[in-house]
C-alpha cells in the first residue's frame, strides 16, 4: 500500500541517492521503507576521524509530521548520544518540521558529531529533574 508517508521516503531515499551529503550514507532495509539503516564517517580532525558509525532510523506513517525514532547503532562518547544510543537534537524533538528530509536528519547528526552541541541537552536534564 502507497501511503504518503512511503511516498515521501521513496522521494526522500532518491534524493539520497542523486545528491548524497558527503560523509553519510542512508538506505532502507529491504521490503521496508518504514526502517532505514545509515552510516555516518567520523569527520577528519574530530576525535571520530576514521569511525564509522551506524544508526536505524524507524518511521511511522506520521511522516513527515513526525520525526522519526534514530538511534546509533554503534556505540559512541558523545554528550549528544545517550547511552541507549538515541540522540539530543532540537530537529528530532520540538524544533521538528515536516520540511525536513533524511538527508538533513543525517547531515544535523553529522553537524552535532562535529559541533558538540550542549544546548538542548542541558535544557533536556533541567527538565527532567523538574519532573
Amino acid at each position: 500500500m502507497s501511503t504518503p508517508a512511503r511516498k515521501r521516503l521513496m522521494r526522500d531515499f532518491k534524493r539520497l541517492q542523486q545528491d548524497p551529503p558527503a560523509g553519510i550514507s542512508g538506505a532502507p532495509q529491504d521490503n521496508n521503507i518504514m526502517l532505514w539503516n545509515a552510516v555516518i564517517f567520523g569527520p577528519d580532525d574530530t576525535p571520530w576521524d576514521g569511525g564509522t558509525f551506524k544508526l536505524t532510523l524507524q518511521f511511522t506513517e506520521d511522516y513527515p509530521n513526525k520525526p522519526p525514532t534514530v538511534r546509533f547503532v554503534s556505540r559512541m562518547f558523545h554528550p549528544n548520544i545517550y547511552a541507549d544510543g538515541s540522540i539530543c537534537l532540537d530537529i528530532l524533538q520540538n524544533q521538528w518540521s515536516p520540511i525536513y528530509d533524511v538527508a538533513a536528519i543525517l547531515t544535523s547528526i553529522q553537524v552535532i558529531v562535529i559541533h558538540l552541541i550542549f544546548q538542548n541537552c542541558i535544557k533536556t536534564i533541567l527538565m527532567l529533574k523538574m519532573i
